[in-house]
């Protein structure tokens, strides 16, 4: 096994595609055929088991829609743990694309069964189930990585690359926002994707916070590597009734004094996937805007603003290049960014199955730490909405 900078991020570095299971994402699952869609694209994974349903049937309807072997096509996960841990062919690791309520019990079943994980986001809606599988995992010595695609767009990556190397200078304000429709009207029951994000018993203490306002948190991190000292928000419901909020406001304090502003909503009709970053240095700013993948606005202090776009060279940080597949003028969008997550998933977890140590920065993944950061963002945005939207103290731990 090598590790050759220079190969293709989609070329497997076992010289095989990895054994993946799935649980969650059967028929009219939106989120499983994103991630199946990722795997698929990224040339690292075969898909060969699933507990696709709970639902007998559903389970082995969807297993012959994704062409599973009818008896690696299970309705029930644990026994899919069990039953692929002791298979001399059995799954490396499972992505799990189930509502989040349910995370921490399918995750712990495949932890203990020595299966590496994929986890959809938010973590855990419980903040100590959330530290439990960060432990756990460590503990095990298993991969568990968390599915922030957003992340993984080149011009995301192009973007960090250009805070780090200092482009736009000190950093003295950031802006993140993502902006939905879908909660403008009552909730309709027959959508059950939509329904249980908005009932606390399910969704735990926010529901547009903890569904889109943990991407946000993300991608502002991640791209520009500051840490969250405190925050306060406010919670509101702009749409039909509901006992959660489908609107946060969120002032930030990032360490260093850098101030921001965090905004999510899924009550504000025209809006469809408004996911944008905006980040001002004392040399000037970076915008990016996921409607708009493609292109990264940048803008010099005192110079004329240009866009940089996504493809080789052209400005193109070289560590961006790896996750750029086809020329300028030939549209990549989410779909690649998933195929990016999961090459770079694919190269971290077939290191772990042979046991061979990574190079440093050799990909860029969200790990368990990440995942219960992202909680942690949760339960502070919800104690201080509680508090009458007074600021609070943030800690990862």
């Amino acid at each position: 096994m090598s590790f050759d900078d220079t190969q293709s991020l989609r070329e497997p570095p076992l010289k095989r595609r990895l054994r993946l299971g799935f649980v969650g994402g059967g028929r009219g699952g939106l989120v499983g055929n994103w991630h199946a869609a990722g795997a698929r694209l990224s040339n690292h994974w075969n898909i060969v088991a699933g507990a696709l349903s709970s639902d007998p049937d559903r389970a082995r309807a969807s297993g012959e829609d994704w062409m599973i072997a009818p008896e690696r096509a299970y309705s029930d996960y644990r026994e899919m743990a069990r039953a692929e841990a002791a298979r001399e062919d059995g799954i490396e690791a499972v992505a799990i694309c189930t509502p989040n309520w349910s995370h921490y019990d399918i995750a712990v079943a495949f932890i203990d069964a020595g299966i590496h994980v994929i986890l959809d986001k938010p973590m855990t809606t419980r903040l100590e189930d959330a530290e439990a599988l960060v432990a756990l995992s460590r503990r095990a010595g298993i991969r568990l990585f968390m599915t922030y695609p957003f992340a993984h767009h080149a011009m995301v990556r192009q973007m960090r690359h250009m805070i780090r190397a200092g482009d736009i200078g000190q950093i003295r304000q950031v802006n993140v926002e993502y902006l939905q429709e879908w909660a403008t009207e009552p909730p309709d029951p027959t959508i059950q994707g939509r329904a249980w994000r908005q009932i606390p018993e399910k969704a735990g203490r926010s529901s547009a916070i903890g569904d889109i306002g943990t991407h946000a948190f993300h991608l502002l991190r991640y791209a520009t590597g500051l840490e969250l000292a405190e925050l306060r928000a406010e919670f509101h419901i702009c749409g039909a009734p509901k006992d959660l909020e489908d609107t946060a406001f969120v002032n930030l304090r990032m360490k260093g004094g850098v101030p921001g502003l965090l905004w999510v909503t899924q009550a504000a009709p025209g809006q469809y996937c408004g996911l944008r970053l905006r980040v001002w240095g004392d040399r000037g700013g970076l915008s990016w805007d996921q409607e708009n993948p493609e292109a990264l606005k940048f803008a010099p202090l005192g110079q004329p603003e240009h866009h940089i776009l996504r493809g080789t060279g052209g400005g193109v940080h070289p560590a961006v290049e790896q996750l750029v597949h086809l020329p300028r003028g030939h549209g990549e969008a989410l779909t690649d960014a998933w195929g990016n997550l999961y090459a770079e998933m694919g190269i971290a977890i077939a290191a772990a199955v042979v046991g061979h140590p990574l190079p440093e920065d050799f990909v860029e993944l969200p790990g368990p730490e990440e995942g219960a950061e992202g909680v942690h963002f949760v339960y502070a945005c919800a104690d201080s909405h509680e508090a009458g939207g007074n600021w609070v103290k943030f800690s990862r731990s």
